[in-house]
């Protein structure tokens, strides 16, 4: 049998890294990268659907909006900085399967920013390695590749005994399956509400132009 190209059989053994991970829906694969410099196509966002039920967030998030964070460039901030918006916190990486998605999370930051939201990346290397780089090597990355604009805090843990206290106070909150605790893979999804009252969790397979996601954000954004 003829032996494949070594690029073919990279790509091969890359696709069989993960066959029990999450994997990229058809509307997180369509903006493909293909090589260095290479730009992801804009994603148009489709009508809002149907909402699930938000959790009241109660005390367990009380104390989240002052805890200490840093940017990816290492200045200080706190979740209360953007408080008084709808807040999409999402856990990402730059060499996931799920990694796309920075295209329609950056299609809601430009839809919605205006209207009072924002999306906030915590990027985790915690997931098959898949966020490596230097904080200067991901906001290239991101913002050369994705046109990332929302803002995006130094890399955290998520996971295990060196949760950053953000998760802790966020993994408790249920999705609509009643997943609770873990952050399954990159890219799961926290919806803060603007009036910090209630919260909705997606898993990193519902993509962020989901129709259920956007009916949530319209939902969560401030009351006029």
């Amino acid at each position: 049998m003829r032996a494949l190209p070594a690029l073919a059989l990279a790509v091969l053994v890359a696709a069989g890294c993960n066959n029990d991970k999450p994997h990229a829906t058809a509307a997180t694969a369509k903006p493909v990268v293909e090589g260095p410099g290479a730009k992801a196509e804009r994603v148009t966002l489709p009508p809002p659907g149907v909402a699930p039920p938000a959790v009241a967030a109660g005390a367990t998030v009380d104390g989240m909006w002052n805890l200490a964070l840093k940017t990816l460039k290492g200045q200080p901030m706190s979740l209360a900085d953007y408080k008084g918006k709808a807040i999409l916190v999402v856990n990402v990486a730059s060499k996931c399967g799920l990694t796309p998605q920075y295209s329609a999370l950056e299609a809601l930051q430009e839809k919605y920013a205006a209207q009072g939201f924002t999306v906030l990346g915590f990027p985790c290397n915690q997931f098959g390695g898949q966020e490596p780089g230097s904080p200067e090597q991901i906001e290239e990355f991101c913002s050369t590749t994705y046109g990332v604009t929302f803002p995006m805090t130094e890399k955290i843990e998520v996971n295990g005994a060196g949760r950053h206290p953000v998760y802790q106070a966020l993994t408790p909150i249920a999705d609509a399956s009643g997943h609770t605790g873990d952050i399954r893979w990159n890219f799961e999804k926290f919806l803060i509400s603007a009036d910090g009252a209630s919260i909705t969790r997606f898993s990193p397979k519902t993509t962020p132009d989901d129709p259920a996601v956007i009916a949530a954000i319209e939902q969560a954004l401030p009351k006029k």
